[in-house]
């Protein structure tokens, strides 16, 4: 899965409510659309920022959560993002961003809806693992994020933006603490996130997503779970959360991880259209934590079925080669330990 691809490339759109979008109607539809992709409602989300679009043409928004829609769908069914759809709506997006800060440079929700532009296209260049332009993106993203910040000190997305880069950046060059130009900023960006999320913002979720992965990352695992069930509270089904959530109880309770990383199981299986590519990963990892517990019959029936499984897409079958690869070895491992065969 892609969704720990947040790294430093996640600047994107963190709004706070009290300094909501002036209008009342485009503050309302983006709460609104915003609140259907955390439910996984998609057909619900895209109709909300089209609507967004049309009401308000000469605004970038509702063009820049239509490509977050299309993103995010695509990351939870593990399909391909359509860049040129995506490129299409940021392309046109930043055009009208262009005019809008010729206008007036120093406008702090130009320079927001430049630094989300930049910052969409880095992520879903990260995701196809396109990582110069998307470290490139990632910094302009950074950058007019830091504009920002220089217009309004107490602006907050800015903030977050700022200490998630640092974190990512550090976590990427630990190796090289030692030296005296290298500074080591994880646990005060750690504090800092913690600090922000309780704001209340439009894409609170996805800076609470990238604290999640961050815990995790920090070996911090306790505080990943309670954080994920904090926000299952009012998203209980959201797939979104609960990838975090399996993963934290990974260093936790395996017994607990099998439990959640079977719950996105059946929601996944609950898809209609599925490519289940999906399915894969999380049988493949639920034979590995039964594995891990010594339950090897319960990890040797999850390899076979893998491993029996008729693909209807070759593209799908290619990319889970490597994965079926390996399944097929740990279940070499399962028949040399307990001679089953």
């Amino acid at each position: 899965m892609v969704r720990y691809k947040f790294l430093i490339f996640l600047f994107i759109a963190y709004q706070n409510f009290a300094q909501q979008y002036p209008d009342q109607k485009v503050d309302s539809l983006l709460k609104y659309g915003i609140d259907k992709i955390l439910l996984e409602d998609y057909g619900s989300a895209k109709k909300t920022f089209k609507n967004l679009d049309a009401e308000f043409p000469n605004l970038p928004l509702g063009k820049i959560y239509l490509s977050a829609v299309h993103i995010a769908e695509s990351v939870d069914y593990e399909k391909f993002i359509n860049e040129n759809y995506v490129d299409s709506l940021l392309n046109s997006a930043d055009k009208q961003t262009e005019v809008l800060l010729k206008s007036d440079a120093e406008n702090l929700w130009y320079n927001y809806f430049q630094a989300v532009i930049y910052a969409y296209r880095a992520y879903y260049n990260s995701i196809g693992s396109n990582l110069i332009p998307a470290f490139a993106d990632g910094v302009f993203s950074l950058q007019y994020f830091q504009k920002c910040q220089a217009i309004d000190n107490d602006f907050e997305e800015a903030k977050i933006a700022k200490w998630i880069y640092k974190y990512w950046r550090s976590a990427q060059t630990k190796t090289l603490n030692w030296l005296p130009f290298v500074n080591d900023d994880r646990s005060e960006a750690v504090k800092q996130l913690e600090s922000s999320i309780k704001f209340d913002t439009y894409n609170q979720y996805l800076a609470i997503n990238s604290l999640l992965w961050i815990y995790i990352d920090y070996g911090k695992s306790e505080k990943a779970v309670e954080l994920a069930n904090k926000m299952l509270v009012n998203y209980k089904d959201s797939r979104f959360f609960k990838w975090a959530l399996a993963r934290a109880y990974q260093d936790i309770s395996k017994e607990k991880s099998i439990e959640i990383y079977q719950q996105i199981l059946t929601s996944v299986q609950k898809l209609k259209n599925r490519n289940f590519y999906n399915d894969i990963v999380l049988m493949h990892k639920i034979a590995m934590l039964y594995f891990d517990l010594k339950k090897y019959d319960k990890a040797y029936q999850l390899c076979n079925e893998i491993l029996d499984f008729e693909f209807n897409s070759e593209e799908i079958k290619d990319r889970l080669e490597d994965r079926i690869d390996r399944v097929a070895e740990l279940k070499n491992e399962i028949e040399n330990i307990s001679g089953n065969k």
